[in-house]
């Protein structure tokens, strides 16, 4: 069983999705910090200095001033702020991932090259016949 399940493992496809794996989550790690650090402030700034990880609404009994204060206290919240951030994340990984299949689908695209005729038809009869013939088979005209 041990060595079944080392044959199953060590088989192409299974390690590239492994790869796969790894590097989409080190990709998602970038791009979070990419929404979190450089989109969200300039976007923040725009709407009057507001902290998009910080918007929260309090379901619970009390003020807080913010959401790590609401949350230490136990108050159930809403974070919309952060929901946002990840919505935002999601977008940008799925453009991202948009983009690489259509590189990788327009690489891999093979040109259709036609096929070449492997019938003519008789100027005579009008009847179909092998390209390399030399009389209609039908009525005996000769090809030129």
């Amino acid at each position: 069983m041990l060595e079944e399940f080392k044959k199953f493992a060590m088989r192409g496809n299974v390690v590239d999705m492994a790869v796969g794996i790894i590097i989409g989550a080190a990709f998602g790690k970038i791009v979070s910090s990419v929404v979190k650090d450089i989109i969200m402030p300039p976007i923040g700034l725009i709407m009057g200095n507001v902290d998009f990880s910080n918007l929260f609404i309090n379901l619970g009994e009390g003020e807080f001033d913010s959401l790590k204060a609401a949350q230490d206290a136990g108050a159930p919240t809403i974070n919309y702020g952060l929901f946002a951030n990840t919505v935002l994340d999601f977008l940008i990984v799925a453009f991202a991932v948009f983009m690489l299949i259509k590189a990788i689908n327009k690489a891999t695209e093979k040109e259709e090259v036609p096929e070449e005729p492997t019938t003519k038809e008789c100027p005579e009869c009008l009847s179909e016949v092998p390209i390399a013939a030399k009389r209609c088979k039908n009525c005996t005209s000769a090809f030129a």
